[in-house]
């Protein structure tokens, strides 16, 4: 019979083996360019031939220094995952810039693969997270020019712009290399096709026309 001290090794082993698998693929060679044309399915993308890898897999004149149009909730996520550089597969990081007109916010949303780094850069931003059930703690706080906040993964959390005269720009940084967004309201009062309205109002406490209102309305993606 294995001793006392076997199991507890075995069970720290398993531990810290769960933990380094439960964020994007680490690396086992230099890098792994994602080959968007393979018909392989993996968790992430297969990788390109290295004999045919160059710099612009790693390179995107993606003008983050330039201000983006905002929409009705009164912000744009321009988003740089390995969609628009193949060369950030496998390697668990992509970046955002976040535009947001005066009164704008970034709805309440989750990313489902990513922990967030949000980094001020112009103006002044309202952000907080909420923590999972029972307790749903609301962490929050107002973040001037260069100050810096963390969302973890996967916990609803939002930014919001209180100045009613002054755009505010963010650069976020994410811990994976598709982090995915998923913005509440979006996803349940503009699922496609919709979840019952009886759900909802079931749900949220509220009358089924108020749940029909909200499912009428166009529910604008803010990330680009």
């Amino acid at each position: 019979m294995a001793s006392p001290s076997i199991c507890l090794l075995a069970a720290l082993l398993a531990l810290v083996s769960w933990q380094a698998i439960a964020s994007d693929p680490s690396p086992l060679q230099d890098f792994c360019v994602a080959d968007m044309h393979s018909p392989v399915l993996v968790n992430g993308f297969a990788c390109l031939d290295p004999k045919y890898v160059n710099a612009d897999h790693f390179f995107k004149a993606a003008m983050l220094d330039t201000p983006r149009k905002t929409n009705k909730v009164g912000s744009n996520v321009t988003l740089i995952n390995v969609m628009q550089i193949p060369g950030l597969n496998t390697l668990g990081i992509s970046i955002a810039r976040i535009d947001y007109a005066p009164l704008g916010e970034n709805p309440p949303h989750t990313h489902p693969r990513a922990t967030e780094i949000l980094t001020v850069l112009e103006g002044t931003l309202y952000v907080g997270f909420v923590t999972s059930n029972p307790n749903n703690t609301l962490f929050s706080k107002v973040l001037n020019k260069g100050d810096v906040f963390v969302f973890p993964e996967g916990l609803i959390h939002f930014q919001f712009n209180p100045n009613p005269h002054q755009p505010a720009v963010a650069i976020a940084a994410l811990s994976s290399q598709n982090p995915g967004a998923i913005t509440i309201a979006n996803a349940v009062f503009g699922s496609k096709p919709p979840i019952s309205d009886i759900v909802l109002a079931k749900a949220f406490q509220v009358e089924k026309g108020t749940i029909d209102w909200l499912q009428a309305q166009f529910w604008e993606n803010n990330h680009y």
